[in-house]
């Protein structure tokens, strides 16, 4: 999420304030939780986010994405134990955006780690 600002604005207040209130009545809603936790990491409030991508890791255990996602919520709270499994869990789903992990800004803080490395090794080359 290159576009994170840490700060919320007021149109940022509406659409929580929106997202939040259709939560409290569709808690269950895969859609509707992957948009909030998205938000929610997007202003930088990672643990709202971690909690939500938990909820998805639950309510969808075989989507890579949701893996994904979620190792990126623990990258960000500074849990890289954490991270690698989820991530390790995304690959074996079959997550293979390897150019994106190598960008992606949510996982700074485990890039230089040498796990982070053997990760990528683990995702199959593409035929080109």
């Amino acid at each position: 999420m290159d576009e994170r600002t840490n700060e919320i604005t007021a149109d940022d207040l509406i659409e929580l304030e929106f997202l939040e209130r259709l939560f409290r009545r569709l808690p269950q809603d895969i859609l509707l939780i992957k948009a909030l936790a998205d938000f929610y990491t997007r202003v930088g409030r990672y643990e709202d986010g971690l909690r939500l991508d938990q909820q998805l890791g639950q309510l969808c255990p075989g989507d890579a994405l949701v893996w994904y996602n979620l190792g990126c919520s623990l990258a960000l709270l500074k849990k890289p134990n954490e991270a690698f499994e989820a991530l390790q869990q995304a690959i074996a789903l079959g997550y293979d955006n390897i150019e994106w992990m190598r960008r992606d800004e949510d996982l700074r803080s485990i890039r230089n780690d040498v796990r982070f490395r053997s990760l990528l090794q683990q995702i199959p080359a593409k035929p080109d």
